[in-house]
């Protein structure tokens, strides 16, 4: 009898004390740090229409430089608030920055671009999302640094701010330059 009312009594303490203990492990991470099963491999390949003119796009066009891909979208509330970090941090000729613009109405993202600034070299559409798919994006924005070789060296979820370009970004963009 006294084990059955140390069972009933003792259960639903560790329980509850395991809940409590997990919630509190949740309150240490951090959302913008998924990690990607595609650091350190090859970006994906993807033929893509650019924004702006007629010429195809291909992770081919990665080689050669080191690059900050960002997945926007005009629809994006978020992009907006990082798109005078992109433009101003696009002055710095160390890299480039590719944008992909995610499941938007052509129009609209061209429309956009001229009311915030376009701080990108090229600009691949994937009106699908099916490319997406393929760099492993759960949302607008994310951004991708990948290096001379076309590899994938770190993501970033989440907008960027100039604290985000200054304490993230830019030192493993000078890491690979």
């Amino acid at each position: 009898m006294r084990l059955f009312k140390l069972i009933r009594v003792g259960l639903p303490m560790m329980i509850f004390l395991g809940v409590m203990l997990l919630l509190w492990r949740g309150l240490t991470l951090h959302p913008a740090q998924i990690p990607s099963p595609l650091i350190n491999k090859p970006a994906p390949q993807y033929r893509l229409p650019n924004l702006l003119n007629k010429k195809m796009m291909t992770e081919r066009d990665l080689i050669g430089h080191v690059t900050l891909l960002n997945v926007w979208a005009s629809w994006c509330e978020a992009c907006a608030e990082e798109q005078s970090t992109l433009v101003a941090i696009s002055q710095n000729k160390n890299f480039q920055i590719i944008g992909l613009d995610y499941k938007d109405n052509l129009a609209d993202a061209k429309k956009w671009l001229q009311q915030y600034g376009n701080p990108y070299e090229v600009i691949a559409v994937d009106q699908t999302g099916n490319s997406a798919i393929d760099w492993g994006v759960y949302g607008t924005p994310e951004t991708f640094v990948i290096d001379k070789k076309g590899i994938i060296r770190y993501k970033y979820i989440g907008p960027i701010s100039m604290e985000v370009w200054e304490d993230t970004l830019r030192p493993v963009i000078e890491k690979l330059s």
